[in-house]
């Protein structure tokens, strides 16, 4: 069980951070910056942030469920 919810954070995080753009290089970032509108943007960063936190919550899980 807890190898599932350590793949499952992984996944999650690594989700969040291709939503939020830290996995993308400086000029794909500009060139996503220039042609999304802003509530575009700001609905991206969002899921972004709750896919990070979700993934976050789930690997402390496993890690706690590992440790025991």
């Amino acid at each position: 069980m807890a190898n599932v919810l350590l793949i499952i954070g992984v996944i999650a995080v690594i989700n969040g951070g291709i939503f939020m753009g830290a996995l993308t290089s400086g000029q794909q970032q500009r060139a996503n910056y220039h042609t999304e509108s802003k509530e575009d943007r700001l609905l991206r960063l969002k899921v972004g942030r709750i896919s990070v936190l979700v993934g976050v919550l789930v690997l402390l899980l496993g890690l706690i469920l590992v440790i025991l």
